[in-house]
């Protein structure tokens, strides 16, 4: 008798349990039927684009387009125009940087409720932030942030459209091996305590993760922002603690940087920033071989 009664009551659990399965892919079916057939993606500047075409590789009805095309400059003070504004109303998900960079944010929330807003950055909590307070919010030039916001991005994508559930996964997995084995190259140079003069926000991650001393010199991309004053100031510190090392960014303008290189014999290196690019899913893993070859030669 109490043979009969754990094999009913194990009958019943396993009922129970079949159900629940039965029901979850009923559920998860069901949302990748109310999916839209053709699922759009809209990521705000390129390194996130680049980002999220390696996640989205192979998906299925998933098409991901870039809003702040052919970007001069940083889309810190980016205006939405009329074009883009177009693209936000026919997406399903905005993709951010986010940590600030992307002023505009709010304004799609506002207008666009039904778009679907991820931060990349969301997780992210080393950022670095000036004397005034103000936080630099260039951080995808870190492997390490880069690998966090890769992972950020891919279980956002996984938990609104679970149809591609398993590719983001796979993809998101064999990106994040490559941008560790990345990791692990720049880990065998040493230009630590290094001292240098960088004029370009985007590269002060990159910087700062190799652990070289930097004196960061805030011009918002425009090297014409440097005062007489601050150029007189550097020059003076660099003579004084023998700083022979100054980097911008491959699309800066050089003027500032060949004055203080003319004052003080320094060398400038000219990093990729990738601010901009082709649509390649290597994009982000070529630059960035490049700054190690440029580092390497310090």
């Amino acid at each position: 008798m109490k043979n009969k009664i754990k094999i009913i009551a194990l009958i019943a659990i396993f009922i129970v349990i079949a159900a629940g399965i039965v029901i979850a892919n009923i559920n998860k079916t069901q949302k990748s039927k109310d999916r839209k057939e053709n699922y759009k993606i809209l990521t705000s500047f390129y390194p996130i684009y680049i980002m999220t075409l390696n996640i989205t590789n192979g998906a299925n009805n998933v098409e991901v387009e870039n809003m702040a095309e052919n970007l001069n400059g940083c889309i810190h003070d980016y205006t939405l125009t009329t074009a883009d504004l177009k693209k936000l109303e026919n997406c399903d998900v905005f993709i951010e940087n986010g940590a600030g960079l992307e002023e505009f944010t709010d304004e799609i929330i506002s207008k666009y409720s039904n778009v679907k807003v991820i931060d990349a950055a969301d997780l992210v909590n080393d950022l670095l932030v000036d004397e005034e307070g103000e936080t630099n919010s260039h951080i995808w030039l870190s492997i390490d942030i880069y690998i966090n916001e890769t992972n950020k991005i891919a279980h956002e994508l996984s938990s609104i459209d679970p149809a591609n559930e398993q590719v983001y996964k796979k993809n998101s997995d064999d990106y994040i091996k490559k941008l560790i084995d990345l990791k692990r190259r720049f880990s065998e140079i040493n230009v630590k305590e290094k001292k240098t003069i960088c004029l370009n926000e985007s590269l002060e991650y990159l910087l700062r993760d190799n652990k070289m001393d930097i004196t960061m010199v805030e011009t918002d991309h425009e090297q014409a922002s440097i005062s007489a004053k601050t150029v007189k100031d550097l020059i003076e510190q660099m003579q004084k603690e023998n700083i022979k090392t100054i980097f911008i960014d491959k699309d800066d303008n050089k003027k500032n940087a060949e004055m203080l290189a003319n004052e003080t014999g320094a060398t400038i290196y000219t990093l990729n920033s990738e601010m901009n690019g082709e649509k390649d899913l290597d994009a982000y893993i070529k630059a960035m071989k490049e700054n190690l070859s440029v580092l390497e030669k310090i």
